[in-house]
């Protein structure tokens, strides 16, 4: 797709979304306690796409895009109950809270693991949680824990088809089913929309540098979500994606 000066959409939306991301989370390192959840969803992606049977629901940066106002409304429904557990209005989710939530949801979490995910999800240190570390906190769990019994799809209707549709996005980009991304992964998907129009070099170079948050050369699930999350703009009340020439 391109826009009326004849730029391609894909890159003008990625140059917007790069724009947002970087400079919020540049340089920041995970302690090497919490490298073990990321190796817990690397496996965990890896077994989901071996399972996928070959099953392709998005082709194209394109097809992706025009997920984007549905997965909006999706994580929107989580704002919800982010204000309802943020007893104290402060625009942040401290950890007594965080365990008041995942116990009234009834996620089967230890406190040991609660207190992982917590520091996990804290990408910016200021011991609180805030609504974009909270949806990546749920999803998390969505993915790592068994939420059948929990009462969160009762809470959030749209929450399977919402993590489903994210889970499918990586997936997408994982090539090879490694359980995280590579340069080169990131490469061939963002070319795959318009293979006669590639990305020049610099530009996807950059855009993965943006995504890679502890600069290790790869994007583990958790570095996708909160790059995802910018991508898709839940704080818009835009039904487009901002497109920036």
């Amino acid at each position: 797709m391109k826009d009326s000066q004849g730029t391609s959409e894909p890159c003008s939306i990625l140059k917007s979304f790069s724009n947002k991301v970087g400079v919020l989370f540049c340089c920041h390192s995970l302690p090497n306690t919490y490298k073990r959840l990321d190796t817990e969803l690397e496996r965990k992606m890896i077994e989901i796409k071996r399972n996928s049977s070959g099953n392709k629901n998005f082709r194209s940066i394109d097809s992706i895009i025009l997920k984007f106002p549905q997965i909006r409304d999706g994580l929107k429904e989580i704002r919800g109950v982010f204000e309802k557990f943020d007893e104290d209005s402060n625009g942040t989710i401290d950890h007594e809270e965080l365990k008041k939530c995942l116990q009234k949801l009834q996620f089967r979490v230890r406190e040991e693991e609660i207190d992982d995910l917590f520091y996990y999800c804290d990408m910016n240190e200021n011991e609180g949680i805030q609504f974009n570390e909270f949806i990546v906190l749920l999803c998390l769990i969505y993915l790592l824990k068994d939420c059948s019994s929990s009462t969160l799809k009762m809470e959030l209707p749209q929450i399977d088809a919402t993590f489903n549709t994210t889970i499918e996005v990586f997936l997408f980009l994982d090539k090879n089913g490694e359980g995280k991304l590579k340069k080169k992964d990131v490469v061939k998907a963002l070319n795959e929309a318009s293979p006669r129009e590639k990305s020049p070099s610099h530009v996807t170079r950059d855009r993965f540098k943006e995504m890679d948050l502890d600069r290790n050369g790869k994007i583990s699930f958790r570095e996708f979500l909160f790059a995802f999350i910018k991508w898709v703009g839940i704080d818009s009340d835009n039904d487009e994606p901002e497109i920036q020439n």
